[in-house]
């Protein structure tokens, strides 16, 4: 069992019975909740929690390290459904796993982690020198890759 406090203390964040309930839904899932869904799983528990302390609670986290939000895709199916999104966007998801990591959004806006081995590969198969490139042309230093697979579900294959 994870010591929240423990990870709320070494991020600089006081640890309130609010704030513990909705990190613990947030890292029990891999769904990558929007703030109105996580809302409902921790509701489900018999919490009382306002939907603004979990968008707030939701930004806390994000920027002390403890959660990733990934922005919404343009044309995500949810669009104007809930808080959280620009117009004509759906809204932002969630994430506690802040390992880099690849992911897959669908069409409908749903984001699905790439599997672990096949995140590995994928990683492993940048080539070095094309990074190396980018940096040079670009005047940067690349700090991290991140990776986003966009499309569609097709039918075929595991939901993983």
């Amino acid at each position: 069992m994870m010591d929240v406090r423990a990870l709320f203390d070494r991020r600089g964040l006081r640890c309130t019975r609010q704030r513990e309930r909705i990190y613990r839904a947030l890292a029990a899932t891999t769904s990558h909740p929007t703030a109105e869904e996580l809302h409902r799983v921790v509701q489900r528990t018999g919490a009382r929690i306002s939907i603004a302390t979990v968008y707030n609670t939701l930004e806390a986290f994000t920027r002390r390290g403890l959660a990733r939000r990934f922005s919404p895709m343009p044309g995500d199916a949810s669009a104007g459904v809930e808080r959280g999104g620009a117009a004509g966007l759906g809204a932002c998801r969630y994430d506690a796993d802040t390992s880099e990591h690849a992911h897959f959004v669908g069409d409908d806006g749903r984001i699905r982690d790439v599997p672990g081995d096949l995140d590995r590969r994928l990683m492993a198969e940048l080539p070095r020198d094309l990074i190396d490139e980018i940096e040079r042309r670009m005047g940067v230093q690349v700090e991290r890759v991140s990776v986003k697979l966009v499309g569609r579900q097709t039918g075929r294959g595991s939901a993983c």
